[in-house]
């Protein structure tokens, strides 16, 4: 009986230990925004906390408009500007740690992974730079200017190109593992799911192509060009078309499961955002934000801002921070889209929020890139277990336990 209790005593401290490291691991998700929408799929969604107030942490002055929607990783916010350079930040303080010159215009966002930085260039290349120094580890050439934001995902880089092409590039390396030729530019961000990567194309397809080959599983032809970026969730593709309307595909199969009018003027180049059951895009000119049924594309609620939303929206929480061409960015009610606060910059705004531990990162024409809201580096308010894998853990305790005890008592039997 005595060694029984002192199995049952190290399984009962094994089984303390797992809240404790689901919340580590819960943190370190939380405390990044590694790449454009956060995560390959491009949920643009954070189980963190975000800012509840439009008070400003510091600014960073670059020499050049600032497109690109930051990435931060390790406390550090990386961006691209309109000055041909990369820099990396000090999220804190605002502080450049370093940059790196291009030769062209950066409208993309970074992707970090691996202590490394991806980025494209109007010079025709993707760099790929030490994390740490920003010193170059390798660059490859495309065929022309890169205007396609790169995703990372198993090791690899998937970019586009306005050279027609996806690419799948090994992230360490830099060598080619695939193409995919298009008709058209590649502007859109690639999603990765499911070993599967999603592209659209200025051709008016979205294509579904194998991670690892880049074999064709599908293509689906929308009404006009795609610069918007897919989102993976509810086992539907969802992505906005210069025809006005918001598509959802069946990921799976292409069919068309729905599709909803978001905007007018020939573009909804907002890349939705998906959380809460609810589908999150800019309707582009028409100046709306849109929340809407994922399920059949109704319009949940709807908020006016006063200029054009071509960005990204991320949903933090219970909030939906969006950046508009009034010059400002809005924070909102995720379920009901009231207003919350707003926070106005000195020129148009492109660039997709980045939001980590209470501060919302994003940039703007005025060549500024702002940090808003709480001090950075502050605990988050969510520490909350990740439900399904604790569970699943402490299920799996549950056997070992009963199992153990099976055989003790069989042995002193």
């Amino acid at each position: 009986m005595k060694k029984f209790y002192i199995v049952l005593f190290m399984v009962i401290l094994c089984l303390s230990a797992v809240p404790l490291f689901a919340i580590t691991v819960d943190g370190q998700q939380q405390n990044s925004w590694s790449m454009f929408h956060r995560d390959p799929a491009h949920s643009g969604y954070s189980s963190g906390s975000g800012p509840t107030t439009n008070q400003t942490l510091w600014v960073y002055k670059t020499n050049g408009r600032i497109w690109s929607s930051p990435a931060v990783a390790d406390g550090v916010v990386y961006v691209g500007s309109f000055d041909k350079n990369v820099y990396a930040i000090n999220a804190k303080d605002g502080n450049q740690i370093w940059n790196f010159s291009t030769h062209g215009l950066i409208y993309v966002s970074p992707a970090v992974a691996n202590n490394m930085v991806y980025i494209g260039s109007d010079d025709h290349n993707v760099y790929a730079l030490n994390a740490q120094t920003g010193a170059l580890v390798w660059n490859y050439t495309t065929g022309d200017r890169v205007e396609c934001s790169p995703t990372v995902s198993n090791g690899i880089v998937y970019i586009g190109s306005n050279d027609n092409n996806l690419y799948a590039l090994n992230a360490a390396s830099g060598s080619v593992i695939w193409t995919l030729i298009t008709g058209s530019d590649v502007i859109s961000t690639p999603a990765v799911y499911n070993n599967i990567v999603y592209v659209a194309s200025y051709d008016h397809k979205i294509y579904a192509v194998d991670a690892l080959t880049g074999a064709e599983k599908w293509n689906f032809t929308a009404g006009s060009v795609i610069e918007s970026s897919p989102v993976i969730a509810n086992g539907n593709l969802y992505v906005g078309c210069y025809d006005n309307k918001t598509y959802a595909l069946n990921a799976e199969t292409g069919a068309l499961v729905w599709t909803a009018l978001t905007g007018y003027d020939l573009c909804v180049q907002a890349s939705p955002g998906f959380a809460n059951e609810l589908l999150y895009t800019g309707g582009s000119f028409d100046d709306n934000v849109y929340a809407l049924d994922p399920a059949t594309g109704a319009t949940k609620w709807s908020y006016p801002t006063k200029g054009g939303i071509l960005s990204a929206p991320a949903i933090v929480g219970n909030v939906v921070y969006v950046t508009s061409y009034d010059n400002k960015s809005y924070a909102l009610n995720a379920q009901t889209g009231a207003f919350l606060w707003s926070y106005q910059t000195g020129d148009l705004v492109y660039s997709s929020p980045a939001v980590v531990n209470g501060v919302e990162y994003f940039g703007s024409y005025d060549h500024n890139l702002y940090a808003v809201g709480q001090v950075s580096g502050s605990t988050s308010s969510n520490t909350g277990i990740p439900t399904i894998a604790y569970y699943v853990i402490l299920i799996i305790f549950l056997v070992v336990i009963i199992a153990v005890a099976v055989v003790m008592f069989r042995k002193r039997k």
